[in-house]
């Protein structure tokens, strides 16, 4: 790790990660062959990427300018210049954001002050004040990275192609008072980030339901859920006329017809889950996958590799997206879908 954070060059691309995960981010950019620098905590920078975005990655953005200025007034004015300098005429949204670790953490308001600021400077006509607003119209999302060691990177990437929409990939989110644990937040922050999610009438089967985290957000939404696991249910699910808990093994059990989505979340060897995962494709027993796969192991990127293999080839699941968010710790949260 470098003793101060360097600063990223313009052109190139920073990527943000969990802190503590930049040896797994740093190793998939070089082995797509960008040439990756590490910059920092939670931070690396590499050449653009090709094909899917890194799974370690919570976001990315390419450089504009990297800013070493100690005055906010003049941080602020060449952060305004640098995005006006930014090609074309399209809109931006824009967002500050700090590494996501004890020393950037300290910097929040400092970030949110500089957001405000760039945002006065910046021509009315051409701002857009929400990052879902930005994706619908087209917009550029505009990165303010507040680092520590007085380094500010402006950078932008697309929203439509933003592998986030969260400043940084943060996906912050409230814990609901009746969630029975984090893996809700898991859910929700997977389901964000979907073209559509689950919604009244969708049947779901959620393989290791219990307690019962992901199932009750998906009954929220007015699902029918079919909750596969031999433990039990928090009560208040039990008597839900929208589940049906069968209690047996997910690796035994099979759906007595298809359903729209295969929801898991299993505490289980992740190659196991993913050969569970690629027979559910092979036999069409949904259309729709979502599932969080636990990496306990210190060598992560091999393993992965032989999960996209095993979903993608083996199981024929397609648009397969593998991610680290915000709210997964040694796991990634994988989607795909099947075509009907």
């Amino acid at each position: 790790m470098p003793a101060r954070t360097l600063a990223a060059r313009p052109g190139r691309w920073l990527w943000t990660c969990r802190a503590g995960f930049e040896a797994h981010l740093f190793e998939e950019l070089e082995w797509a062959g960008a040439e990756p620098r590490l910059l920092g905590e939670a931070l690396v920078e590499s050449d653009a990427v090709s094909g899917p975005p890194p799974a370690f990655a919570r976001a990315g953005y390419q450089v504009a300018a990297t800013l070493t200025a100690t005055n906010p007034e003049a941080i602020a004015d060449a952060a305004a210049r640098a995005v006006l300098a930014l090609p074309g005429r399209t809109p931006w949204a824009v967002q500050a954001f700090t590494p996501d670790t004890p020393r950037g953490n300290a910097l929040a308001p400092v970030a949110e002050a500089l957001e405000s600021a760039v945002s006065a400077r910046l021509p009315a006509e051409r701002r857009i004040e929400d990052a879902q607003r930005a994706r619908e119209a087209g917009a550029l999302l505009v990165s303010l990275c507040v680092a520590p060691d007085e380094v500010t990177v402006v950078g932008a990437v697309h929203a439509r192609e933003a592998v986030s929409l969260a400043a940084g990939g943060r996906r912050r989110m409230r814990r609901a008072g009746d969630a029975p644990s984090r893996a809700a937040m898991k859910l929700e922050e997977a389901l964000d980030g979907l073209a559509f999610e689950p919604g009244r009438g969708d049947v779901c089967v959620d393989l290791g339901a219990a307690p019962g985290g992901w199932t009750q957000r998906l009954v929220s939404r007015g699902a029918k859920v079919v909750a596969v696991d031999p433990a039990r249910l928090m009560p208040e699910l039990t008597g839900n006329p929208r589940v049906k808990h069968v209690q047996e093994s997910a690796f035994a059990y099979a759906p007595d017809e298809p359903a729209d989505w295969l929801f898991c979340d299993m505490a289980w060897r992740p190659l196991e889950v993913a050969q569970l995962l690629a027979k559910w494709g092979r036999r069409g027993w949904a259309q729709h996958l979502v599932a969080n796969i636990k990496l306990p192991m210190k060598d992560k990127n091999p393993i992965l590799l032989r999960v996209r293999h095993t979903l993608g080839q083996e199981g024929g699941w397609e648009g397969l997206t593998v991610r680290q968010l915000y709210h997964d710790r040694d796991e990634v949260t994988v989607t795909a879908h099947k075509m009907k």
